[in-house]
């Protein structure tokens, strides 16, 4: 049984390297929807857990010929003898297995069941789909700034050099502190430019919701319109009657006619029964399916919800302020993260809520406070220097040596921050070098 799940066991490993791009409403779409229905397509394909997919009993006619043929041609059953009272009297023995008259007798045919497995892994690939396109038009941008850095907040007791354990990397302060700079320039340009991240990240999330709904119509296509209230009429049905949904859905006995030529020529009819062991695995598959899929729209419109929130009030910091402790819990400064959002449109932000996702508590306060330096109208003065200048001395160890962003901080920085001041006061120009480069308060 390991042996054949073996295939699947790729997509629920954990490592503590991945680097978050999306929430967790798009990883049940395409990490746990994907492995259900893969798993799903594993069951129905594997024979060593139901045998034969198909039995049919014939006196005349060899069993590989009507299995095969029973197989590949719809089976049938009559919708007359759905019938629970003639189950309790014992007119029947099984739902829609009885006398036959062909041209009288209304019967429901049975044709899905050669095509479950393919309609199930082309389903997997539909949900996956949606992410592809995300991770295409991401392109890579938060995995290029956060990688190597999500155990930084262990950085603080190394001497001098990196670490590494594994796969794990544990970047040196020096390390860490050239990752901040660069971090800050990147949101710098993507602030400058029109980005539309933030909208491709929207629309990949709208798709999930489009193709969840896409698939629970198909599948309710595909079992002959009976998939929408499958799952309700289990509940009511299934401990009452002898009876039920899905007895009518996925029959266990159906019946096949098989026309060959006799001795003499003549056409020969054989009325066949066959047992559809396959059905057994069908209808617990696609029951889960109907209360996973009710879950899935349910969490998925919420999610959707949600997002129009962000939408609406990126720019409130009691708002932000929330969404970034729950996208990963820590303190922020409430001045210097309002200077950082209002010069954020919902790209900017949206990228400054993975960044948070991504980064420790230690790393991301940095990020915010050199973000809020770059603006005129940040409330950054000489104390709140002077102190950030004590918590990145504490988070070195108490070493009393400099480091190159503290450093920054005495030849760059601080004049920077002081003329952005004057500026704002006007009474100072309004450009100002850094870097090497020229550019706006």
């Amino acid at each position: 049984m390991l042996g054949t799940f073996s295939s699947v066991k790729q997509y629920l490993k954990f490592d503590i390297t991945r680097v978050v791009i999306d929430n967790i409403v798009f990883k049940l779409h395409y990490r746990w929807t994907f492995v259900l229905l893969l798993v799903a397509t594993l069951l129905i394909t594997s024979r060593q857990y139901i045998g034969e997919h198909i039995q049919c009993i014939s006196d005349n006619v060899v069993a590989p010929v009507i299995n095969t043929f029973c197989f590949f041609t719809p089976t049938f059953t009559v919708v007359r003898h759905f019938n629970n009272t003639a189950l309790d009297s014992g007119s029947i023995f099984q739902p829609g297995i009885g006398p036959y008259n062909r041209g009288e007798d209304k019967i429901k045919r049975h044709a899905y069941y050669q095509w479950v497995p393919f309609v199930l892994f082309g389903q997997a690939l539909c949900f996956y789909a949606p992410h592809a396109i995300w991770k295409y038009w991401e392109g890579g941008r938060i995995k290029a700034l956060v990688y190597g850095l999500r155990m930084v907040g262990l950085t603080k007791y190394l001497n001098s050099e990196s670490l590494r354990i594994g796969k794990l990397n544990i970047p040196s302060m020096a390390e860490v502190e050239d990752r901040v700079i660069n971090i800050r320039r990147t949101m710098i340009d993507r602030m400058r430019l029109n980005q539309s991240w933030g909208a491709h990240l929207v629309t990949a999330e709208m798709l999930n919701l489009v193709n969840l709904c896409g698939q629970i119509y198909l599948t309710h296509r595909f079992l002959g319109r009976q998939f929408l209230t499958l799952g309700i009429k289990v509940l009511r049905e299934r401990w009452v009657d002898k009876m039920d949904a899905l007895d009518i859905v996925f029959p266990k006995v159906t019946k096949c006619t098989f026309f060959k030529y006799g001795a003499a020529g003549s056409l020969q009819e054989h009325d066949t029964l066959c047992v559809m062991a396959l059905n057994i695995m069908n209808e617990k598959i696609y029951t889960i399916l109907w209360f996973w899929y009710a879950f899935l729209l349910t969490v998925t419109v919420l999610g959707l919800v949600w997002r129009l929130l962000t939408l609406f009030f990126y720019k409130n910091v009691t708002f932000t302020r929330l969404s970034l402790y729950w996208a990963k819990p820590g303190k922020l400064d409430s001045s210097d993260l309002k200077a950082v959002i209002e010069k954020c449109n919902f790209s900017n932000w949206m990228f400054l809520f993975f960044l948070r996702t991504n980064l420790s508590e230690f790393l991301f306060e940095k990020v915010v406070y050199h973000l809020a330096s770059e603006f005129p109208n940040s409330p950054i003065h000489d104390n709140d220097i002077n102190d950030y200048k004590a918590r990145e001395r504490e988070a070195a160890g108490g070493s009393s040596g400099k480091y190159p962003l503290l450093e920054r901080l005495d030849t760059v920085d601080a004049p920077l921050l002081h003329h952005r001041a004057a500026a704002a006061a006007g009474t100072a120009p309004v450009q100002t070098p850094i870097d090497g480069a020229t550019m706006p308060v």
